[in-house]
């Protein structure tokens, strides 16, 4: 088998950051009180009164590397674990929780779910992995099935919430319980998200400010020599020791071109290169933060330096317009403005936006030009590159932003030229303005806002929006 040394010889992340401060102090906020938990319940069950259900079922499955599929438990009683809750629509009657349905091996669990009279330990069984008959799936829904009958919910209306991975468990339920009718209902709880709580404010904060910690300790270890590898390294290392949840939630991309967003596979920085940093989750308690930022290693091209300023403009223009009532078609429309000063774009319209990943005109597949593309990186790995990516130019998405909210959870809105709803106060998102040209260049940069009572606070503000520089001697 062939091996080789890595380009950095040794392990000198330590070092690298050896001298190390962010330059803020970080706010760390406790806890959401039991209160707000209550108060959820108390707007869930009212919900289900006026959508005449008997009941909610909440499935939330598992995707893998201890990663749950969605965050309405973690919503709703602060289950971090993979789940089913069974939430009866009489306050009288309590809520029940059926776990342990999968192999993650996190014993004890974190924390404590909330507001949960019962919990019942399903078991991850099966011929290969415990030499017994059965399945996890069919066992939670029998078991679902069973305290809902106990409930005397045979022929309830039942309001189904989850996602892709909870169609096996309610196809189960549903022919176990033949004479109830199932609705799924999951705007029910995204209804709830769009517009967060002071407390939950905080938190969104909190994540932001370990997004800008991490960045700080990327930018100070960047420079030419140093890998991919040891960047992400850097900001990770330096917001999980602050407190961050997971450090696999944003990508990281280098190149000569500006075009790029990844994950670290071995670059080695030179005079020349683009550094994206796009931050799409940072997790402070199951609250996530975005923003992007760009570094700029020595020189760059004249086209690469235009890019970079469309882009800041953009988020900066889109930035002035933040304010309760403020159309969000309006800031998205603002964004673009420098594209199409510029001869980028011709018009800020989602729906004729050019755009990376976008198919043919005509709604059709786009085929991914073959070409090959030098990466002395890659190629010391044994490998070639030899497709063009992204298949064409434009931004990442033909949108501004988007609102964010708990790790893997979904949007509940999008900063976009065709959405005419108006902002409010508690509404948080991420303005990113993107553009990528294939072997040209590229930018992605953008900032975390929460709406306040006559403007905006930008959670993301301890690192300027600017390309950071990193001067090479040259």
């Amino acid at each position: 088998m062939n091996t080789r040394a890595t380009p950095a010889v040794g392990y000198r992340i330590g070092s690298l950051l050896a001298d190390f401060q962010p330059d803020f102090e970080f706010s760390a906020p406790l806890p959401l009180p039991v209160e707000e938990f209550e108060e959820r319940l108390r707007r869930i069950r009212r919900q289900a009164v006026e959508a005449g259900h008997d009941a909610i079922i909440v499935h939330t499955g598992s995707v893998g590397w201890f990663h749950t599929s969605n965050a309405y438990l973690r919503y709703i009683c602060d289950w971090m674990r993979e789940g089913v809750l069974i939430v009866p629509t009489d306050s009288d009657k309590p809520l029940t929780l059926l776990s342990f349905f999968t192999q993650s091996v996190l014993l004890p669990p974190g924390g404590e779910p909330l507001l949960v009279d019962e919990i019942w330990q399903i078991g991850p069984i099966g011929r290969e992995y415990a030499d017994r008959p059965g399945d996890s799936v069919i066992k939670t829904a029998e078991k679902c099935a069973e305290i809902l009958a106990y409930l005397g919910l045979r022929h309830a209306q039942i309001g189904q919430i989850g996602d892709r991975t909870s169609l096996t468990f309610w196809a189960a339920l549903n022919a176990l319980m033949p004479k109830c009718k199932f609705v799924a209902d999951n705007p029910i709880l995204d209804r709830l998200q769009k517009v967060r709580s002071p407390g939950e404010v905080a938190m969104f904060r909190a994540a932001a400010q370990l997004a800008s910690i991490g960045t700080q300790a990327a930018y100070h270890v960047a420079k030419p020599g140093v890998t991919d590898h040891e960047i992400f390294a850097a900001f990770t290392m330096a917001q999980m020791a602050f407190g961050g949840e997971t450090g696999d939630g944003y990508q990281i991309g280098i190149n000569e071109f500006g075009t790029h967003c990844g994950k670290p596979y071995g670059h080695v920085v030179r005079p020349g290169d683009l550094i994206n940093l796009y931050i799409s989750n940072v997790t402070w308690r199951g609250y996530t933060a975005q923003t992007a930022r760009m570094i700029a290693v020595g020189e760059i091209t004249a086209h690469q330096e235009d890019v970079l300023a469309a882009c800041t403009e953009g988020v900066k223009r889109a930035e002035k317009l933040i304010k309760p009532g403020a159309l969000m078609r309006d800031i998205n429309n603002a964004a673009f403005e420098p594209m199409i000063a510029r001869g980028m774009l011709t018009s800020p319209e989602a729906r004729t936006m050019p755009y990376n990943w976008a198919p043919e005109e005509d709604g059709s597949a786009r085929l991914i030009p073959r070409q090959y593309v030098k990466d002395i990186d890659w190629e010391a790995q044994g490998r070639k590159l030899m497709h063009v990516y992204p298949a064409t130019y434009g931004p990442h998405n033909p949108n501004l932003g988007h609102s964010i909210g708990m790790a893997g959870g979904q949007n509940s809105f999008n900063i976009s030229s065709h959405n005419y709803d108006r902002l409010e106060e508690g509404m948080i998102f991420v303005l990113h303005a993107q553009w990528l040209e294939p072997l040209a260049a590229g930018c992605n940069i953008g900032d975390c806002y929460v709406v306040t009572a006559d403007g905006f606070e930008n959670l993301s503000r301890h690192t300027p929006l600017e390309t950071h520089r990193i001067d090479t001697g040259a």
